[in-house]
């Protein structure tokens, strides 16, 4: 058994990245709370970022590559974001029930 391992239980948000920054409501976790934690894959290099309803990436924000993910603290956030950086893609987040 692995104890460090995530739980992915609640279904995720995907945004299309472009040209102009694109956010969505962070998804809540099964039990319909915000997560403190969510996961972060993508299809194309893009740019990330959490925040407050109406938040935008820009190309100093967290790079993204397909190759890999990220987990990120999103506690006290409502709103990630995401650009792309040469070409459009997917942007999958998806909560964590705990961490």
């Amino acid at each position: 058994m692995i104890d460090d391992a995530i739980s992915i239980q609640a279904a995720g948000v995907s945004l299309t990245t472009g040209a102009a920054s694109v956010n969505s409501t962070i998804p809540n976790t099964s039990s319909g709370t915000k997560p403190n934690y969510v996961r972060i894959s993508v299809t194309a290099n893009c740019f990330v970022k959490v925040g407050s309803a109406g938040v935008a990436a820009t190309a100093n924000d967290i790079l993204m590559i397909p190759a890999d993910h990220v987990i990120l603290k999103v506690w006290g956030n409502t709103t990630i974001a995401a650009i792309q950086q040469a070409a459009a893609g997917i942007c999958n987040v998806a909560p964590l029930e705990d961490l």
